[in-house]
């Protein structure tokens, strides 16, 4: 799938013609260099490698100097490949916000806010023990029984339990783009994406 690499700015919200009120992302997409060709006579497959967003010279290396070098242009902080451009790019090109339309669907995959180690309430949706009476004292959050006994006499695997959450690579699908802002690299598009602000964040056609 052809796409950009970009950064989350936030959310706002725009009003429809029938004036109803809708939640919305506001993404910085691209301007990205394209940064490496691949071919199927050389790697095996077709796909375009992107750049996006500079990187410090101190914080590059040599080999990664020599890379983007070859490509005309400065280090990188975040280089992605994807597949299917219906254009052609060549090395040093530039693919710009100009590639989505308004109207279209994109799909927005992103690392989510880490919410360190938390309960079976918030990170499984578990409804608690639920009653405060009969003597029960602190257990309106407790997981209760995980069900093992003398047989299987083990807790089985993926048994829903406490633990770290968030901090995991998540899509969001069809997500329409609802505005567009070349002059700015700007795009719009309805709805949440995962991560938190000004984290960087791949959006696909």
């Amino acid at each position: 799938m052809s796409g950009l690499i970009g950064k989350k700015i936030g959310m706002t919200s725009l009003y429809d013609e029938n004036g109803k009120n809708i939640p919305c992302t506001v993404i910085e997409a691209g301007p990205c260099v394209v940064t490496q060709v691949r071919t199927t006579e050389v790697d095996g497959y077709n796909a375009l490698q992107l750049g996006f967003d500079d990187k410090k010279a101190k914080s590059s290396n040599k080999a990664l100097d020599g890379h983007f070098k070859k490509a005309g242009t400065t280090a990188k902080k975040r280089v992605v490949e994807f597949q299917g451009f219906e254009e052609e790019y060549n090395l040093g090109d530039t693919v710009t916000v100009e590639l989505f339309k308004e109207g279209e669907f994109v799909d927005v995959s992103g690392v989510s806010k880490g919410k360190g180690f938390q309960g079976v309430v918030k990170r499984h949706g578990f409804a608690g023990v639920g009653q405060a009476t009969h003597g029960q004292h602190n257990r309106l959050r407790a997981p209760g029984s995980i069900g093992a006994a003398s047989y299987p006499a083990r807790v089985f695997k993926g048994m829903r339990m406490a633990g770290r959450m968030g901090g995991e690579k998540v899509k969001v699908q069809n997500l329409r783009i609802l505005k567009v802002v070349p002059e700015k690299n700007l795009l719009v598009v309805k709805g949440a994406v995962p991560g938190h602000k000004n984290s960087y964040i791949t959006i696909e056609k």
